[in-house]
């Protein structure tokens, strides 16, 4: 494999990053979900949350 190092300009064009904003972006949708869901089950008389796998929560 040849390797032919990039000249300036293509240098500069280079734009990292996106990676890290992805990233990001989705963690702060799943923190918002998991605070919703555990809003509604506290401020509910009676709860029920079914997770995938097996899992369940409840509350009384």
């Amino acid at each position: 494999m040849d390797k032919i190092p990039l000249m300036t300009n293509e240098l500069a064009s280079i734009k990292c990053g996106e990676a890290i904003t992805l990233a990001a972006v989705m963690s702060i949708m799943v923190i918002a979900i998991i605070t919703v869901v555990i809003y509604k089950l506290y401020s509910s008389g009676d709860g029920t949350v079914q997770l995938p796998g097996g899992y369940k929560f409840q509350w009384k």
